[in-house]
């Protein structure tokens, strides 16, 4: 447990300023993003053996049905955000501003960089990292539930430093979605293509600030 409350702080540490400080400094937020998802994957592969072990199994057990899970659950997600999206606007005068202030963090890198960065170290490893080490990790110390509560809102408090409140929702309900996922299916792999799918659907192939 102390592992697990240790890594956890320490990335509320790292992802807290991200927020809080992008738009206020000259900042590349998506390199950003990417080293601190590296810097926790390597603590994580130093101090937890059984995080290797179950990935390597994960991938060798029904590999395609996991894939397909993955890409089912992306696409349903975007449909909830879409509609989300126009609900929101609709109702709330200040969703289309803070919906935009997230879409704005693309201005400083390239189309193609954001996708390269997603594809391979943002999607997968905010999975790695928060279901596949913090909630199995809580959830064996603390039960299923309350290991995916509390998952769900740490994910969501480290987005309150962009004091976004779309974002904090947004962050709240993917919280919910996928960790709701890793404990029906407990399958990072499953995860990592859901969340990267989803990542490139929003933020690259359709997005929803219409």
């Amino acid at each position: 447990m102390r592992k697990t409350i240790a890594l956890s702080i320490l990335a509320a540490g790292l992802f807290l300023p991200l927020f809080i400080f992008t738009g206020k400094w000259n900042i590349d937020f998506w390199w950003w993003m990417s080293i601190n998802i590296g810097i926790l994957l390597l603590l994580v592969n130093i101090s937890d053996p059984e995080w290797r072990i179950e990935i390597r199994s994960d991938i060798t057990n029904q590999f395609m049905k996991k894939i397909g899970l993955g890409i089912f659950s992306a696409v349903a997600l975007y449909l909830i955000f879409a509609i989300g999206n126009y609900l929101s606007q609709t109702l709330f005068d200040f969703a289309r501003t803070e919906i935009a202030a997230v879409y704005a963090y693309k201005s400083s890198a390239s189309t193609l960089r954001i996708g390269i960065l997603m594809l391979l170290i943002i999607g997968p490893g905010e999975e790695l990292f928060w279901r596949g080490f913090v909630q199995r990790r809580y959830q064996n110390d603390a039960g299923q539930w309350p290991g995916f509560l509390l998952t769900t809102g740490i994910y969501t408090f480290i987005h309150l430093g962009s004091g976004n409140i779309m974002l904090i929702l947004a962050a709240g309900i993917g919280g919910l979605f996928w960790g709701y996922l890793y404990l029906r299916y407990r399958s990072m792999l499953l995860n990592a293509v859901s969340h990267t799918i989803w990542d490139i659907l929003i933020f690259i192939i359709l997005p929803v600030n219409f």
